[in-house]
């Protein structure tokens, strides 16, 4: 029996914040850094920890059948800001030690929004790094979250990139077994692909890219649509919308369509998407619920129950988990029945563990703020308050965007402050899934309002208790306020819309 196509496994996943924290090794090494057995044994587990995506793109090589897996290096961490230049040239030197025997293929599993404390677009480079390396004729399949900022370096360098298609993120397993399909039939001898890529200077926040409605939606619907009319010339459509507070010179959505072999095919659809786009550019506009009125919702005894997005405080766009302007103001104003999560607080969580469940004891919200100025919507917050419960953070996600995998949440805790139940945790994730509160035995229904640090996957995740005309995304200051006047992006391309509301586009040519 044939031991099949030598596939080398490797990708650097991170959504850079310009704003936030550069990425250390260690954020890295505490979610994932992984190689060789390790890294397969996790991809294969029942119910693995790494991206969704990957996992899937080992089972679905697994079975349709044999082959030989080159599992090189999968490092990821949770949203950041520009990844450190040592920890970048390391894992370049790690995945190029691990080309030195030639390969059959290559599947890189990459976010596409990282950024570099050297470059704008550490995506785009390893991606040219590993075509260098392994020559012309060696395909190179690549999987992207739909807020990639998409360069023309990245697409000139893989034979496929496949982008998700829905916001929140629930159809990953999905994007990884396409690629895995994809790579099997030009491996079969399918001719190479040809990819087309179009970039408008239209750069929207997060919260108008989702995509059961709304603008967005429609497009990657036309999309898929589009793709399927054309009777199996086009292998894919990708539409990116672009993760704003990057700010590099690759930002803006993106149009990326892979054809069968027609590269003029693929150009044409391409354009043609993109003319559609430019069309509904006004409709990538948001408006928020302001904390006062956010805070009056949650103080109502009538109506239905409500969900709260901390919209300036989403982990998973880099923000720090630690803003209090939202529990203060409900605290404050005397709101009852409300569950509140998750606050990131290692210090906050230790003390509850060391005082046990029943204490009651201050909670010091952020005692150890420092002073760089990602820390400065962190503001301490002092409140009296009793331990609810405490759990070790080892939980799985049951549904939207974590369902099916292990979170290490570290040592948590919850506490009752006046009519505010509080999850802390020690690991610093966006609360996108009931699991949060569940593993304290909560039930969800019981709630009049609940408040997550998350920007919009959570919808997918509370969607049971939560549907759309009970969701608020309010004005909260932080490192994701999606009030992009707020910023002072520098390498956005300008003229671009909606920072410039006058930003004019035409089909090249």
């Amino acid at each position: 029996m044939t031991a099949g196509p030598r596939v080398a496994l490797m990708g650097m996943i991170l959504e850079s914040n310009r704003y936030a924290r550069p990425a250390a090794r260690a954020d890295f090494e505490s979610l994932t850094w992984l190689g060789g057995d390790a890294l397969m044994a996790e991809a294969r587990s029942p119910a693995p920890s790494l991206a969704a995506e990957f996992a899937a793109f080992v089972r679905a090589m697994d079975a349709t059948g044999p082959w030989e897996p080159v599992p090189v290096l999968l490092a990821a961490c949770h949203p950041h800001g520009p990844v450190e230049e040592a920890v970048f040239e390391a894992y370049s030197r790690a995945i190029f030690d691990g080309l030195a025997d030639p390969v059959d293929a290559v599947y890189l599993c990459h976010h596409g929004a990282m950024v570099a404390t050297h470059l704008d677009d550490p995506d785009g480079e390893l991606a040219a790094r590993v075509r260098a390396k392994v020559g012309p004729d060696v395909p190179i399949v690549q999987t992207l979250d739909l807020h990639g900022n998409i360069s023309d370096k990245m697409c000139v360098s893989a034979d496929l990139i496949c982008g998700y298609r829905t916001n929140p993120h629930v159809d990953m397993i999905e994007r990884g077994e396409e690629a895995a399909f994809t790579l099997r039939r030009v491996l079969a001898g399918l001719a190479r692909p040809k990819v087309a890529h179009v970039k408008l200077p239209l750069a929207p926040a997060s919260v108008t890219l989702l995509t059961a409605d709304g603008p967005y939606g429609e497009l990657i619907g036309y999309g898929q649509r589009r793709q399927a009319e054309l009777a199996g010339a086009i292998l894919n459509v990708s539409i990116f919308g672009n993760f704003i507070f990057a700010d590099v010179p690759d930002n803006g959505i993106s149009i990326v369509v892979t054809a069968r072999e027609n590269q003029a095919a693929a150009e044409a659809l391409a354009h043609e998407i993109a003319v559609r786009a430019w069309d509904m550019r006004r409709r990538f506009v948001r408006a928020l619920t302001p904390v006062e009125e956010a805070v009056a919702l949650a103080r109502r005894t009538d109506g239905p129950p409500v969900i709260f997005s901390d919209a300036g405080d989403n982990p998973g766009g880099g923000g720090s988990g630690r803003t209090t302007e939202l529990l203060a103001a409900l605290h404050s104003a005397g709101a009852r029945n409300v569950f509140y999560g998750s606050f990131f607080d290692p210090d906050l969580a230790a003390e509850a563990h060391a005082l046990g469940e029943g204490a009651n004891f201050t909670a010091r919200f952020n005692r150890n703020r420092g002073n760089e100025t990602w820390e400065q919507w962190d503001t301490p917050f002092e409140v009296e308050a009793r331990i609810v419960a405490l759990h070790n953070g080892e939980v799985t996600g049951r549904l939207g965007l974590f369902a099916g995998r292990h979170l290490h949440l570290g040592p948590s805790a919850l506490l009752q402050i006046g009519g505010i139940q509080v999850v802390v945790i020690s690991d610093r994730t966006q609360t996108a899934d009931p699991v949060f509160f569940e593993m304290f035995e909560l039930d969800i229904s019981e709630a009049r309002t609940v408040c997550v640090k998350s920007r919009g996957h959570f919808r997918a995740g509370f969607l049971p208790w939560f549907p759309p005309e009970t969701v608020y995304e309010v004005d909260t200051a932080g490192l994701t306020s999606p009030v992009l006047e707020r910023w002072p992006f520098s390498r956005i391309p300008r003229p671009s819309f909606p920072l410039d509301p006058d930003a004019e586009w035409r089909v090249p040519g």
